[in-house]
C-alpha cells in the first residue's frame, strides 16, 4: 500500500556533497518525491522536531547538530515508505549498517549518520506537517 514518509539529509551529507547521490539512491529505490526543500533550522525548530527525545543524553548534541548547517527534508511516497526507508537508511550506527545502505556509504558515526527517517506512519504523518504544509505537497 502506498504511503507517506519523511526523511532529512542531514547537516554532514549536505556540507559533503552528497545531497544527489542520496536523492538519486532513494529514486532508485522506487521513492517518489512529494515535496523537497534545502532548510536551515534553528534550535527551536530542531528542539520542537526532536523533543521525544528530550530526556535523553543525545538530545542537546543532536540538536546543535541539526542546527549546525542546512538540512534537506522530503516527503516520499511509495509502498511500504516508511519501513522500506529504514531498511535503505541502514542501522543508526554507520559501522553496523548493511554495505550499501545509505548510512553505509555515507554517514560518519553513529551521531552523524547522513539521514533521518521517520520510525512509524503515525510519526511520518506528523513529522511531514512539521516541514511541509498540506499545499506544498504534490
Amino acid at each position: 500500500m502506498s504511503e507517506r514518509t519523511l526523511t532529512i539529509i542531514k547537516p554532514d551529507s549536505v556540507a559533503a556533497g552528497n545531497v544527489g547521490n542520496i536523492i538519486a539512491r532513494l529514486e532508485k529505490e522506487g521513492f517518489r518525491i512529494v515535496a523537497a526543500r534545502m532548510s536551515h533550522l534553528s534550535k527551536s525548530q530542531a528542539r520542537e522536531f526532536y523533543a521525544v527525545h528530550r530526556e535523553r543524553s543525545f538530545y542537546a548534541p543532536l540538536v546543535e547538530y541539526m542546527t549546525s548547517g542546512p538540512v534537506w527534508p522530503m516527503c516520499l511516497e511509495r509502498d511500504d515508505a516508511v519501513s522500506f526507508l529504514r531498511k535503505v537508511m541502514g542501522a543508526t550506527d554507520p559501522a553496523k549498517a548493511e554495505p550499501g545502505t545509505v548510512r553505509a556509504l555515507y554517514g560518519e558515526s553513529i551521531e552523524r549518520n547522513a539521514i533521518h527517517g521517520s520510525d512509524s506512519p503515525e510519526n511520518a504523518a506528523i513529522e511531514i506537517a512539521f516541514f511541509f504544509p498540506t499545499a506544498a505537497l504534490v
